[in-house]
């Protein structure tokens, strides 16, 4: 039975809305961040630049201990709280060649030109080739920001750049090896 009245909001808990909950499970592998640490707030520069000190800028990110037959990685950027039914898609990147295990902060700007030969930005849920940072609506409450790293079996995943994350994730969805997960939080004042 559905306890909730329509057009309310019911308060996010950790357990709320799990994106992995309906995935394979995967081997677990270690991503850390200069940017932020796991359970923390974005900095403000990981903010979206509507957002007072907002500078959209990716953070940095390093990873290690991949299982042995990965042949690439796709990172992916995801806010289950997002008010859409659908959450949002804040950034993508595929086709991250095996040999690389690090992403500079800014790496997802409008360029692409920090990426590693080979990989790729998909558009996000702005239609935006590139990061956008976090921007919850005033009031809503916190925000979790899954920032996934994916361990593949396969060199190219083969979606067009074009693609949405969603595509990507699907696509993903049965080539995947492993799972580096690290947790930002961001929260917008009523």
């Amino acid at each position: 039975m559905n306890t909730n009245t329509p057009g309310t909001h019911t308060p996010n808990t950790p357990a709320a809305n799990n994106p992995f909950a309906r995935l394979p499970e995967a081997a677990p592998f270690t991503v850390t961040s200069t940017t932020v640490t796991d359970g923390a707030p974005w900095p403000p520069e990981q903010h979206a630049s509507a957002v007072p000190g907002g500078k959209d800028l990716s953070p940095q990110l390093s990873w290690n201990g991949a299982p042995q037959n990965t042949k690439s990685y796709a990172v992916t950027v995801y806010d289950p709280d997002a008010p859409t039914g659908s959450g949002f898609w804040h950034w993508a990147v595929a086709d991250i060649p095996a040999t690389v295990t690090e992403l500079p902060e800014g790496a997802g700007d409008d360029t692409g030109s920090h990426l590693p030969d080979g990989a790729f930005q998909l558009p996000n849920d702005a239609r935006a080739t590139r990061y956008i940072g976090a921007a919850p609506p005033a009031g809503h409450g916190p925000h979790r920001y899954f920032v996934v790293v994916h361990a593949l079996d396969i060199a190219s995943i083969g979606v067009p750049a074009d693609a949405t994350p969603a595509i990507l994730g699907f696509t993903m969805a049965g080539h995947i090896l492993g799972r580096a997960v690290l947790t930002a939080t961001a929260q917008t004042p009523a």
